[in-house]
């Protein structure tokens, strides 16, 4: 899995994902969902999921100051961030997902646009000349890099951190009691129906998201794929400790689903 959320090279789709791929033959037209193909995809996707914004939102309130939105996508938590009336910059690796958030922050209020700035930059290591007063890591995307990229995450993170400020990220844990493979449905403010397959087995390093289109004709179909490593809360919190870094807090988010159970990280830079 790279940084901007692709499949491991050599990804197997299993279960009954890779069954419709097999069945789409030449028909499928697969992208990543941070490419130029995929990022429509997934922006949908996120308008309609307003899972943990709250939660996220509530903690920014307890600490003025400008906010540092890492892997900000489309703007899910950025157009909220802003509202607050806080200066928010947007850093974000996909040049496709900078361009949807531009074309959304161009039909803004001036007031919003003027307080936002847009960063095309690598979560894992990157260098801006501002201390935040909170550094936020949304939609558990920390499971989009390896060790060794959160071991960058991190300490770029510590380098932006405000004194007395808070890095604020989100993780999921799976249950494994359930099924290996779990298939929701999603219908978006656009029209359009999505099928989304997700597969992981206890012991393996990452879960698979492929998600089609509920409906298509004789064309080509396009496909949407990513893998999102399985990174327990635990797991985080001994390596944010080894990095200068102390957990002050576990919220617990809602439940999306008996599979997923989500965990919001507040976290503070240790002396």
């Amino acid at each position: 899995m790279t940084t901007d959320g692709t499949a491991l090279p050599g990804t197997v789709i299993p279960g009954r994902a890779g069954e419709l791929l097999a069945e789409l033959g030449d028909r499928a037209e697969c992208c990543s969902l941070y490419d130029a193909n995929g990022s429509a995809i997934y922006h949908e996707l996120s308008q309609q999921d307003h899972h943990e914004v709250r939660e996220l939102i509530a903690l920014v309130r307890r600490f003025p100051g400008p906010v540092l939105d890492l892997a900000a996508g489309s703007g899910r938590l950025t157009m909220p961030l802003l509202a607050l009336g806080r200066e928010v910059s947007a850093l974000e690796l996909s040049a496709s997902m900078l361009d949807l958030l531009r074309e959304r922050l161009d039909e803004a209020p001036t007031a919003l646009r003027e307080r936002s700035t847009l960063v095309r930059g690598d979560m894992s290591d990157f260098t801006l000349d501002q201390k935040f007063a909170c550094v936020v890591l949304a939609t558990t995307s920390v499971s989009l890099l390896d060790e060794a990229g959160r071991k960058g995450l991190y300490a770029s993170v510590r380098a932006h951190l405000a004194p007395g400020g808070r890095f604020l990220l989100t993780t999921v844990d799976l249950d494994t009691s359930q099924e290996a493979e779990a298939e929701l449905v999603f219908s978006t403010a656009a029209g359009n129906e999505y099928r989304m397959f997700e597969y992981w087995e206890q012991g393996m390093e990452a879960r698979t998201v492929t998600i089609f289109p509920a409906r298509y004709g004789a064309g080509p179909v396009r496909v949407g794929l990513t893998s999102i490593r399985v990174l327990p809360a635990d797991r985080l919190e001994a390596e944010l400790s080894t990095s200068g870094f102390r957990v002050t807090a576990r919220h617990a988010l809602p439940s999306v689903g008996a599979r997923h159970h989500s965990t919001l990280l507040e976290v503070e830079a240790t002396a």
